[in-house]
């Protein structure tokens, strides 16, 4: 049919703007998170840019499925559109697997970078006052604790969160690579 570039397009629109959007918003919070931890502990800022980064790269995610599903939408040749309806459903739906998802790998990212750079932030500034007063942290040598134990933690709930995204992006590559020919007459 002859709307049926329409859904592809669709796709792509989607795919590109939600992403895009998951991304702003993962980098707006975890910038937010970095920066309120930064006043306290500036010199843990490169330490926790990960989350920046790992949201930034769901853009690309939307960026990469725009570029796959462009170059599956067929022009028309002598007025026939040969674009199926089946081709339109399916990179619809793979446009919308991979920005949906990215959106809401953005937003785990950025809530989860917000929080956990400042407790890393916290716990970083609550040790360094405990040294100043004396105490070692230790309980005597009877506690066996590392102070990145938090830090990790932190960057595997972002690591799992940014997973979202990707799973987003694998569905839409095995959505856009179904293909089904459009003949003149039996389509239209």
């Amino acid at each position: 049919p002859k709307w049926a570039p329409v859904l592809g397009f669709t796709g792509i629109v989607a795919a590109v703007v939600l992403a895009n959007l998951g991304g702003a918003y993962g980098t707006a919070k975890a910038g937010q998170g970095i920066l309120a931890m930064g006043i306290r502990s500036p010199e843990l800022i490169m330490k926790n840019i990960i989350p920046v980064v790992m949201a930034g790269v769901l853009g690309i995610y939307g960026l990469i499925v725009a570029v796959i599903l462009n170059g599956k939408i067929t022009k028309p040749e002598n007025s026939v559109i040969t674009y199926s309806q089946f081709n339109g459903f399916a990179h619809l739906a793979g446009g919308l697997c991979c920005g949906f998802s990215s959106l809401a790998s953005g937003l785990s990212i950025g809530i989860a970078a917000d929080a956990g750079t400042r407790a890393v932030g916290a716990q970083s500034a609550m040790a360094a006052s405990w040294k100043k007063m004396g105490f070692t942290g230790d309980a005597g040598g009877e506690a066996g604790g590392s102070g990145d134990a938090l830090f990790v933690g932190t960057v595997l709930i972002q690591v799992f969160a940014g997973n979202l995204g990707l799973y987003g992006l694998i569905a839409a590559l095995i959505l856009s690579q179904m293909d089904s020919a459009c003949d003149q007459g039996y389509y239209n």
